[in-house]
This record gives C-alpha cells, structure tokens and sequence, in this order.
C-alpha cells in the first residue's frame, strides 16, 4: 500500500544546535499573531518559510531560501536517512510525562481515492491554495504533515528508542514540550521501515491542507512532463508518522468563533428551541465540564450570556445528509448541520469558503474575543476520540474541517525536505525491502 522513503533533509547548519530554540517556529496554521512577531524578528527563524511576509510572499519565501542555502544556514544531508522524532508532554495534573513517538520520511502524495492515505476532514480551500502556491515557488517542505499508522505490535519502537539515544536536537518547544530529533542512516534498519509501512493505511492526523496542496502540485508537474515516470520528487511529501494505536496519541477540542453574524442571540436562541435543549449558565467556566458527559452538547457563549446547548436525541433522524451512521454519532457533524448550517444558514457546502467562521484551540482566547467583541459569539465544543477519527477515516467520507487537534503539534524548522529534482535525486533502490 504505502511507498515511503527516507529522506536527504535539509537543516539548520551544526553552528546553530545550540540556537534551535529560537529558529524553530508553530505549524502556519496555529501560530499565534504576537508569537509571529516574536518569530519575524529573527531572520532565520523557520517562520519565514511556512508563513513568508511581504506583497508577494512566496516569491520572497523562494528567494530567501536560495540566500540561506548559498550562505550555508541550512545544509543538505549527502545520504537519506529515518528522522526519529518523539515528544514529551504532560497534562495539568499528570504525574507520568507522555511520549508519542514517531518518525519523519517522505511517502508518495497519493489521491484520495485510492485509499492508501486517508482524510478524516473537509479542508478550507484559500489554505490549500495559499500552500499550493508556496510549493511551486520554493519546492521546498518546511513542516511535516501528521499521518498515523497501525501497528498493533509496535514493531519500530526498539528501532526508535535507540536511535533516540543518539539525539541531534533536544530542545524545548513554545508549546513547553521537550522535542528530541535523532536520525537512522543504517540501510537494512531503513529497509524495515518501509517494509512494515508498506502495508499500511495512512490516516491523515495534520496538515489536510499541504498534503492536498501535495497532491495538486504532483498533477500539475506530471501533466507538465512529458517523460514522467512516478519516481520525481514532486511525487513525494514529508511527513510525520506515528502509531495510531499506541497510548500517547492525544486529540484536543477545537472551538469555533463567529463573525459578523446578523442574528441577534434573542434571534438564534428562538431558532435553537425547534432541535436543541438550551439552559442558561452562571458561569461560563463550568461550560468544558457540563459538555463532557452529553453527546450533542455544546457551550454557546455570547459577551453577556452563556448557554448549554444539546441536540434533541429524537432530532437526528432528521439529518439529511446521506452518510453512515458512525458520522451521525460525532458531535461536530451535528454542531455543522443543525446549528451553523440549520440555525445561522451557512450552508455545510459554503462552510469551506466562509470567513463568517474562525477555528481555535484555546477556549480562553474564545472568551476574550467575545467578550471584546471582536467576535459576534463562540461555540465550545469537546474533543473527538482515536476511534471515531479511525472509523470515520475508514468510512470514505469526511469530518467538518478542524475537526481534531492532534496534540503535540509537531514543530517547523527540526528538518526541512526538498522536492527539487537535483536535491531529491538518489539511488533509493539501496533501501528497498
């Protein structure tokens, strides 16, 4: 199923190990507006490759990485090689540091309809374009995308943790998590890797958004090149890969903010009585608790007021959506429809594309934007379980975007991967099982 391959990396020169700190950056898509200026303020820092500034970023991304490399701030791997990447974190209130343990190889961007590499949600299409755009002016991957793999017997894990004795990097992320790098350069262990992922499924955990823009771009240079063969590098993506049924995978609630939304909440809370139980809160904190134990159920925060809100159980049959019933069972499917799509009036096909919507993380910094009003309200939403994302997966169809939160994020900047031909180009044949 799955053709994977090490890597010829790129990284940071060894004159800067000892700086990586402060030249590693958040995921695109999570960093937060004061942590980018922070970031932009250092010249090298990896922030200016996965999210270049300027009137014509990707332009000045492009040219940025030409002076990096002739200036040897980043330099190329002569030999492919396994990048071994574990996590360490802990949870308020956890005594035991967790680990997730992964790897970072480069796995042919498949299309989604051959099942080989699986998406459990929708994208938003400006983010796929904007990544699209970046790839053709660089060629460069500056982030790994997050794919999980089955492996009920964990048979990398010794592989791993002796690699992991040998780290390159160990350092401290800005999310406070410990990340180590290591790198396997053996052959015949490189050999076992792709010969146990080569039966697998990939589900895509993170990064929908680069791997479709992978994909695009895999096409675009195809049909451009008449002596295509399947082996250029432009077949290829960077990604992050972890054991979906190992115990350390963790997936936190992301949280959806409203914009310029023309109901007033007298309005939204008479539409809500047709499909919803609402009971008004005393205390917007107790939202995340009161939420957990219900399935259906959501905290709906307006600047003066806050609401508990749980689908009518006798409502779901009125979803008309022809999906399977494990869909229906997921709390952010039903919040799509019966609220944003039913109640608001943006439709599940206008979602993708509306800027009436905004995603985030931290439910505090919902709080702060409603209550400055820098947001109409906010819906509270709780995390999705390993399962479901696996049975969705399995299922062909799709989750609402940011529907899951796979936590840690991995990190910019640890290693860099290039699709150009003359940078990619080797006797990968060495490797194969």
């Amino acid at each position: 199923m799955a053709e994977i391959l090490p890597i010829k990396a790129w990284r940071y020169h060894e004159r800067f190990t000892d700086n990586m700190e402060e030249l590693t950056s958040p995921l695109f898509d999570v960093v937060s507006s004061k942590q980018r200026e922070a970031l932009y303020s250092n010249p090298i820092n990896s922030i200016h490759l996965t999210v270049p500034l300027g009137e014509n970023p990707c332009k000045n991304a492009e040219s940025l990485l030409v002076d990096w490399k002739n200036k040897e701030f980043i330099v190329q791997d002569r030999i492919p090689g396994i990048y071994v990447y574990y996590q360490y974190f802990k949870f308020p209130g956890q005594e035991e540091e967790t680990c997730r343990k992964g790897f970072i190889a480069q796995i042919r961007a498949y299309d989604w309809d051959e099942k080989i590499v699986l998406r459990h949600e929708n994208t938003i299409a400006k983010a796929v374009n904007d990544r699209l755009d970046l790839l053709r002016a660089t060629e460069f991957q500056p982030s790994p995308t997050h794919g999980l793999y089955e492996d009920p017997l964990h048979l990398l894990e010794p592989y791993m943790d002796a690699a992991i004795e040998h780290p390159i990097y160990d350092l401290e992320d800005y999310q406070g998590v410990r990340e180590v790098l290591a790198v396997i350069h053996d052959a015949p262990t490189i050999k076992i890797f792709l010969e146990i992922v080569s039966d697998k499924q990939i589900i895509l955990a993170d990064g929908h958004h680069r791997y479709e823009g992978a994909i695009a771009y895999r096409k675009e240079k195809g049909r451009a090149n008449s002596n295509h063969i399947g082996k250029e590098g432009y077949n290829y993506h960077m990604m992050y890969f972890t054991n979906a049924l190992s115990k350390n995978i963790r997936i936190l609630p992301t949280h959806r903010l409203f914009y310029d939304i023309q109901l007033t909440e007298t309005e939204i809370l008479e539409k809500l009585k047709d499909s919803f139980f609402v009971k008004k809160l005393n205390d917007v904190e107790e939202i995340s608790e009161l939420i957990l134990q219900k399935q259906w159920a959501f905290g709906l925060i307006f600047k003066s007021n806050a609401y508990k809100i749980r689908l009518l159980p006798e409502k779901i049959k009125e979803l008309e959506l022809d999906i399977p019933d494990v869909l229906k069972s997921v709390d952010l499917l039903v919040l799509h429809y019966f609220f944003i799509d039913k109640v608001l009036g943006i439709s599940m096909e206008e979602q993708r594309f509306s800027d009436n919507i905004e995603y985030e993380r931290n439910m505090h910094r919902c709080l702060s934007k409603v209550n400055e009003e820098m947001a109409s309200f906010a819906i509270i939403t709780k995390d999705i379980t390993m399962t479901q994302v696996l049975e969705v997966c399995k299922t062909g169809y799709t989750l609402p975007q940011k529907s899951t939160y796979f936590y840690p994020k991995t990190l910019s900047g640890l290693i860099f991967g290039s699709i150009k031909e003359s940078e990619f180009k080797f006797p990968y044949e060495a490797f194969q099982p």
